[in-house]
């Protein structure tokens, strides 16, 4: 999982912002020690803040087998210095963004079952929007179907093996922003799971409402 980022849109570490009693991070956390087919568990946080990860993951992750390392300049390094951790017994992988609490254990297990030799997934929304292709002055210059579009999310699934060789073959000019980009650079075919449930990405004040007010539905005030 990446938890890294300094936060500067909420001033705080944003994997650390509070969401209905828990730290952002620690609710997918929590989700994932919750599975049994997660054998282990590997978070990329700042430096700065790995002594604070390993205290929120001790209090939702105990009994679960949990590494914290540094992340690095980049989302993709960050689950490059992850991937290097992950127990060579895991046969595969999946990379999740902290800034997701809302993830459900169905909608990960379905993502996994997908997962074969040459095959890879990632969860991945229908585009409900029209969209529209504009040009450097905001000129819209046509519309693009939207039945055939999907937005990207996390996790992303693939076979140990081969995440770890879709980064080892990245360009280090070019930063990929999913993982799902490098696997398809390196043949995968990776597949669109629909999430059942609400998975949206915590980026600004206003998502964080939204947030909260779910979880604040789906289980108790942690202390």
């Amino acid at each position: 999982m990446v938890a890294a980022g300094s936060g500067t849109r909420f001033g705080a570490p944003k994997q650390f912002l509070e969401l209905a009693g828990l730290p952002m991070a620690g609710w997918s956390i929590r989700t994932f020690a919750s599975m049994p087919e997660v054998a282990a568990l590997v978070v990329a946080t700042e430096p700065a803040w790995i002594d604070r990860m390993h205290e929120l993951c001790g209090r939702v992750a105990a009994g679960s087998t949990v590494l914290v390392v540094a992340g690095g300049a980049t989302r993709q390094e960050s689950v490059r210095n992850a991937l290097a951790r992950v127990p060579d017994s895991c046969g595969g992988t999946f990379v999740h963004d902290g800034a997701r609490p809302l993830i459900d254990a169905r909608d990960v297990r379905a993502g996994m079952r997908a997962v074969g030799i040459g095959r890879a997934a990632v969860l991945a929304a229908p585009i409900v929007d029209t969209v529209k292709v504009v040009d450097r002055n905001g000129r819209i210059e046509r519309t693009i179907d939207r039945s055939n579009l999907r937005g990207a999310q996390t996790p992303q699934f693939a076979r140990t093996e081969d995440l770890r060789r879709a980064h080892a073959n990245a360009p280090g000019t070019h930063e990929a922003t999913d993982d799902a980009m490098l696997l398809e650079a390196i043949g995968i075919d990776v597949y669109a799971i629909a999430p059942q449930g609400e998975n949206f990405k915590v980026t600004v004040a206003e998502d964080a409402r939204r947030a909260e007010a779910v979880l604040s539905q789906r289980a108790p005030t942690c202390g």
